[in-house]
């Protein structure tokens, strides 16, 4: 059985590896020391000497060409690597053609849904890379993801995974401003949200961020500074094949809003105060 070294033990990390640990021989290492359920690693090197997989789970693309520059010198022919970060694909396959370089594949690998779906093993999963590769390590992926959908080549997973979060970006500035809509004109705002169940506006980020806009509270799921970068690489992608995306773009800008306003680290829902100050 393949041995798996999972790099990268954050929110989402952490129970993604655990998950992985329940099937596989498995050591994880993240930058700051954690308490784990599986072994912890002291470095790349003791990563590269035990696994035939490399899984890795960073926040943005500087992480991700760090971590391959750093473990390089330890990584051996017929290794391979899945990166489930959300980075953009240019850098994914800038990386994927440097680790070809020491005989290791990469593949991406990036999941949709939040912490708790990571949690109970049920992620989606978008799969960019060889077929041969997808069908090697699905079994891996299963333990963390119960949706898994293989995209294409190199870079097609995280092209899905962005295009995505454009959307959900995009159905949560309708939710937004529909919502803002119906305080100014003095309707009861839980009875709008029951009201647009009713019919075809009813929508996921309708009935799971309601509460957090009727309540100005917005604890995190997904964060205001990974909406931002996950809707500019989607621009990028847009921009790539001269695609006419004016409600991208208007939400890029709400978003680059909320940055300047200091809400980074808060859920994305908290872009309902950015939309109805304006």
């Amino acid at each position: 059985m393949m041995k798996v070294a999972f790099i990268g033990l954050g929110i989402m990390g952490m129970p993604m590896a655990t998950n992985v640990s329940k099937k596989y021989d498995l050591i994880g290492y993240d930058i700051v020391k954690k308490e784990t359920p599986f072994p912890f690693a002291s470095s790349y090197e003791e990563c590269a000497n035990f696994a035939d997989v490399i899984i890795s789970m960073v926040p943005k693309n500087e992480h991700f060409i760090s971590l391959v520059n750093e473990a390089k010198p330890f990584l051996r022919k017929g290794m391979k690597w899945i990166d489930m970060s959300t980075i953009s694909p240019a850098t994914s396959i800038s990386m994927k053609k440097e680790l070809e370089k020491y005989g290791v594949e990469l593949a991406d690998a990036p999941v949709v849904k939040s912490q708790p779906a990571a949690v109970k093993g049920e992620l989606g999963i978008y799969f960019g890379g060889s077929k041969e590769l997808f069908e090697l390590v699905k079994p891996i992926l299963l333990c963390m993801g119960k949706n898994v959908i293989y995209m294409g080549e190199n870079g097609k997973g995280l092209e899905m995974k962005i295009i995505h979060n454009a959307l959900v970006g995009q159905i949560q500035n309708g939710v937004n401003e529909i919502l803002g809509l119906a305080d100014k004109i003095g309707l009861d705002l839980h009875d709008v949200v029951t009201a647009l169940g009713y019919g075809g506006a009813q929508c996921f980020y309708l009935d799971t961020k309601a509460n957090n806009i009727m309540n100005h509270t917005y604890p995190t799921a997904f964060s205001v500074e990974n909406m931002n970068k996950d809707v500019h690489f989607a621009l990028e992608i847009a921009d790539s094949v001269n695609a006419e995306v004016p409600s991208l773009r208007n939400v890029v800008k709400v978003y680059e809003k909320a940055m300047e306003e200091g809400l980074a680290k808060s859920d994305f829902s908290n872009s309902y105060e950015i939309v109805n100050k304006q």
